[in-house]
């Protein structure tokens, strides 16, 4: 298969479509130091590889608070969609060459989660098209993803307790949330990759231009009379604290 790059310049966000109904966020631990080899077998063949068979890579990222941790993101129109494309991708070339390549990087490659939109949420808004291959224009942004552990079902509450009294206060505070996900619960049907099941979660993506407005805001929502107030419903909702993890995109992460 001849993979082609593309252009430079991607499109607006703000032009372009949302995507996508389901996703997959996949977190790897990988070996010490394999990091960066993983990243540039992501960038170089895997990213167009699986577009090619039907799905969608959000992003992929460094978490920067776990040097041997890799996180990323790919979605499906639906679960029809995403059992036909990974089919397509695991039993073709691309995979087989750089399969042990990519495996050899990896300690546990298990921790995934089958999200749906949620709530207001279309999905993402991407540009049309990602960094051409071998771009070295590093984006200094940082997207949060802020995994909520529920006790019950998004829908049993929660979703209405996240919009009408999270979101407003994380909003006054210039989080530009651009994303809300929750919990998917089909059935998976490409077993050969196991999945976080029988877990409720809803999970918030944000952006920030870079480190230091996300270090501003967290600083500023610690000491917000508003979020504070809200701790202790919020509490009644989780089986355990929230996971916050800062990701900074890849050089041709779309997501960036």
């Amino acid at each position: 298969m001849s993979i082609t790059a593309p252009a430079a310049n991607p499109a607006p966000i703000s032009e372009s479509p949302r995507h996508s109904a389901i996703v997959e966020l996949r977190r790897y631990t990988l070996h010490p130091g394999r990091r960066d080899d993983l990243i540039a077998l992501f960038d170089t063949h895997f990213l167009e590889g699986q577009e090619f068979c039907g799905m969608k890579i959000i992003g992929q990222f460094r978490d920067l608070d776990d040097p041997d941790a890799f996180v990323w993101l790919r979605g499906f129109e639906d679960m029809e969609a995403r059992h036909n494309a990974l089919s397509a991708f695991y039993d073709g070339p691309v995979w087989g060459e750089h399969r042990n390549s990519a495996n050899a990087t990896m300690i546990d490659s298990d921790d995934v989660l089958l999200l749906r939109t949620a709530g207001d949420s279309g999905g993402f808004a991407l540009p049309a098209e990602r960094p051409r291959l071998g771009s070295t224009d590093q984006s200094p942004a940082i997207i949060q993803a802020v995994t909520y552990k529920l006790n019950s079902p998004a829908e049993q509450g929660f979703l209405a307790f996240f919009q009408q009294t999270l979101a407003p206060v994380l909003q006054a505070a210039d989080e530009q949330r651009i994303a809300l996900f929750a919990s998917e619960h089909s059935e998976n049907t490409f077993t050969r990759l196991p999945l976080r099941l029988g877990e409720n979660v809803v999970v918030s993506f944000s952006r920030f231009d870079n480190a230091a407005a996300h270090a501003s805001f967290t600083k500023d929502l610690i000491s917000n009379p508003a979020w504070l107030a809200a701790q202790e419903q919020l509490s009644t909702y989780l089986v355990a604290p929230p996971v916050i993890a800062r990701l900074a995109p890849t050089g041709r992460s779309l997501l960036r």
